[in-house]
């Protein structure tokens, strides 16, 4: 009874996580930026530690943990590494702070009287 079951969670499970992936696949070929392509990646990368989990479950071992370690780092590294480059780049396009110069088409405030410079 419990075999059966477990054997249904697992499918529910497995259907589930292949509609999520195919959702995901169309997310990265059809989104309009490449933030939304790399959170789409992020994304499919979960749903492969999820389905590798499934396996495990399936059939009793745990062989695939350090996979699943792994993936999940590689992950993590990714996320960490494309926000470290949208905000880098993020902070390209505005002012730039060494010489207070504003971006082109901003309209440039004067000091006052009372100001010093």
């Amino acid at each position: 009874m419990v075999d059966m079951v477990v054997m249904v969670m697992v499918s529910a499970s497995a259907l589930m996580l292949g509609v999520a992936a195919v959702l995901t696949v169309v997310r990265m070929s059809r989104g309009p930026s490449s933030l939304d392509r790399v959170v789409a990646a992020d994304v499919l990368i979960a749903v492969v530690i999820a389905a590798l989990a499934l396996e495990a479950i399936l059939n009793d071992h745990s062989t695939t943990l350090p996979v699943m370690l792994v993936l999940s780092l590689l992950g993590f590294a990714g996320a960490v590494s494309i926000a470290r480059f949208v905000a880098d780049r993020d902070k390209a396009t505005r002012w730039d702070v060494e010489s207070q110069q504003p971006p082109p088409g901003a309209v440039e405030r004067r000091p006052d009287a009372g100001e010093r410079r």
